[in-house]
This record gives C-alpha cells, sequence and structure tokens, in this order.
C-alpha cells in the first residue's frame, strides 16, 4: 500500500475527522488541543481542549464532541518516541466535551456516570438516532489499573449510562453498518469485542460469564487502538507494537496493513468514494494518508 505523509510535528495525534473541505481535524493527546490539517499539510489550532482530547466527531447539532481522557498519562521520551506513560497523580477525571464550530464555544457535557466521575473516555461513535457510544478506557494507579466501561449518552444531557462495566482498557468503538453490533478493541487483550444491541442506545443481556463475544484476540504481544468501520463491515482497528491497521472480518480473520509508527492510534475515512484513509502515527507525531483498498463506512453525521 503506497501511504503518504501529510503533516508532522503533532503532539500524539489521534481521533481524526475526515472534513467536507478535504481537511483532516484530529486531537492532539499531548497538545491538548484540536487541530485542523489541510490538504496542503498546514496546520491550524481549532480550540484548546486542556486535559487530554482523545476521540473526536461530528454530532448530529454538527458540533465536535470529544472524549477527553483528563490529562490521563505522563509522557516519555523513549528512543525519540513519544510514548503514554503512567497516569499522574493529578489526574482526577475525564470528561464528554462538545465544541461549537461557529460559535467557538467550548463546554463540558459529562463528567460522571450513574454518580461514578468518568475516568479516561477515550473514542465515541455516533448512531442513526444521534446518541453516541463512548468507550472509558480507565487509568493506570500505583496498584494496579482501574477498569474501563462502555458507555451511552445523549447529545441533549438527558441521559448516560454505562452498558458494560468493568472491561480491562476498553479503546476504539465503532457500530456495525446494519446498528446490530457495537464493537470494541481492548488494548491491553489485544481483542476485539463485539456487543450485539436488544435497541438502540442499550445491550442486550451478557452471553454467559463474558461481557460479548469475541471476535479475535491478536497473537503475541499487539496492542489495540481505536478503530473505524469499512462499508462491508469490517473493522479497521488501529495496532500498537505490529505498528499500522489490522483489518477484522466479523467472522475473526484478519489482515494487517503496516504504517512506519510502532503506535498507530486511529483511521479514518472520506472522500468521494470512502477509500481515502487517514491514520495517526502517534509515536512519531504524524498524519499519514493512504488509499484503501476498499471504501470506508461513511458516518451518519459529518463536517
Amino acid at each position: 500500500m503506497d501511504i503518504e505523509l501529510v503533516a508532522e510535528g503533532f503532539e500524539f495525534p489521534e481521533g481524526p475527522i475526515a472534513m467536507a473541505d478535504g481537511s483532516v481535524i484530529l486531537t492532539e493527546i499531548k497538545g491538548q488541543r484540536l487541530t485542523r490539517v489541510t490538504p496542503d499539510g498546514a496546520k491550524q489550532t481549532v480550540v484548546e481542549t486542556g486535559g487530554g482530547p482523545n476521540g473526536a466527531a461530528i454530532g448530529p447539532d454538527g458540533a465536535i464532541w470529544i472524549t477527553n481522557n483528563g490529562a490521563a498519562f505522563e509522557w516519555l521520551d523513549v528512543q525519540g518516541m513519544c510514548v503514554p506513560g503512567p497516569t499522574p497523580a493529578s489526574h482526577t477525571g475525564g470528561m464528554i466535551q462538545r465544541f461549537d464550530l461557529e460559535s467557538g464555544k467550548l463546554e463540558t457535557v459529562y463528567d460522571a456516570c450513574e454518580g461514578k466521575r468518568l475516568v479516561g473516555p477515550n473514542d465515541l461513535v455516533f448512531d442513526k438516532q444521534g446518541g453516541f457510544w463512548f468507550t472509558d478506557h480507565g487509568c493506570s494507579t500505583p496498584e494496579g489499573r482501574k477498569h474501563g466501561a462502555l458507555c451511552y449518552a445523549r447529545t441533549d444531557g438527558s441521559h448516560i449510562s454505562r452498558q458494560r462495566d468493568h472491561l480491562i482498557s476498553p479503546n476504539g468503538v465503532g457500530l456495525s453498518p446494519d446498528e446490530r453490533v457495537v464493537y470494541v478493541a481492548d488494548t491491553q487483550l489485544g481483542r476485539l469485542w463485539a456487543f450485539d444491541m436488544e435497541a438502540p442506545g442499550q445491550l442486550g443481556p451478557q452471553p454467559g460469564f463474558a461481557p460479548g463475544r469475541v471476535i479475535c484476540n491478536l497473537p503475541g504481544y499487539q496492542l489495540l487502538d481505536s478503530l473505524a468501520m469499512e462499508a462491508s463491515g469490517k473493522v479497521c482497528v488501529a495496532t500498537i507494537i505490529n505498528g499500522g491497521i489490522t483489518a477484522f472480518d466479523p467472522d475473526g480473520a484478519t489482515e494487517h496493513y503496516p504504517f512506519p509508527d510502532l503506535i498507530c492510534t486511529n483511521i479514518c475515512f472520506g472522500g468521494d468514494d470512502m477509500r481515502t484513509a487517514w491514520v495517526t502515527a502517534s509515536a512519531t507525531g504524524k498524519l499519514y494518508k493512504a488509499r484503501w483498498p476498499r471504501p470506508g463506512l461513511k458516518l451518519n453525521f459529518n463536517g
């Protein structure tokens, strides 16, 4: 696959959004901001968010919705690469933010769920009803890991619910084309989960002792990050250590597309035929573009 370097010099980029004008808006987790990248590679700060902006998506209101982990990482320089480290003692939790592109207003819509503070919101996806699924990644502690969750919320601030709790490290989240399945990539497990819905915004009962269906566990030591869906139903997950994108079939078969970074964190699709893929290469602070072999799934709401 031929890949093109679009821009570099980012502080741990994530959460790319393919905009209608050909630009890409992405988050910079370490930089604590959203940045617009034009097709010629020029960069412009969109908004300073504070905390740790991770995932981003256009909502039904045309605003950018942000899963902010609340500065859940210390940042390490490892052989010239920017690597997320332990959670600092100053971390108190994360939030869901809304940024209005027209007015420039940034607000926090949710910082708790069912009376419990959000730990480290990570990724999100909007359904056809205009609500959104999001992952809470959890965080590290000196005693061990604080587990995460899969949640659902509405944009008017009226509802937020924890649909699956006590997940190890839920990261990327996406919806099947028919919106009957929520896919979640677990970072530490190298596992892609599938959660079946019984109604919009509501998961069915757990299948026995497992929280969901296991699509695939990657072999060896590979970690998973954020994801995007193909129109065919394949799930494209950014892969760490084995740097690149791993495409999962719903039946568990995989294929890997390498990119030159150990910590690839996300992918999004755009262009007239949805075959332009943008990939965030976070350890080296770069944004790449590639011609994907198949079209991505068009999101319900776009900028």
